[in-house]
């Protein structure tokens, strides 16, 4: 079987039709994927929502007034979350004595360590050493 020989200089037919269709569908796949990250983004930005879960230690006592930890918005932008683990010492009167980063983000931990010196706990006998975790979700 030959092949039919073409003029020089002439574009092929397969090149001459993905041309014209690109060029005539005016919604490529990439206009969609950015109409539709558009349409994420301004529904996310308009449901509110936390964008940390806390997981309170069994043993542990009741948080009595609790401060939600910053979430910069730089690290939220690029989706940079995670689990931060804290050691917190807490007084026998519900006082936050001290807190200690245990894992997770450093700038997170920072943020989160900020917000647990100031939160409040149901009095005690005695000290008492927990761990709080706290997730970072940077799609809620």
């Amino acid at each position: 079987m030959t092949r039919p020989q073409k003029e020089a200089g002439s574009p092929t037919m397969h090149c001459l039709l993905s041309s014209k269709a690109t060029s005539r569908h005016p919604r490529s796949s990439g206009t969609w994927l950015v109409l539709a990250a558009i349409a994420v983004s301004a529904l996310l930005s308009i449901i509110p929502g936390f964008a940390q879960t806390y997981d309170a230690p069994a043993d542990g006592r009741k948080v009595i007034s609790r401060v939600d930890p910053e979430y910069p918005d730089a690290l939220k932008r690029l989706y940079i979350g995670g689990i931060v683990r804290v050691e917190v010492v807490v007084s026998a009167n519900g006082t936050v004595k001290e807190t200690k980063l245990l894992g997770g983000n450093p700038i997170l931990g920072q943020s989160t360590m900020k917000a647990i010196q100031r939160w409040k706990y149901a009095p005690a006998g005695t000290e008492q050493t927990l761990t709080v975790k706290v997730e970072f979700d940077p799609h809620r």
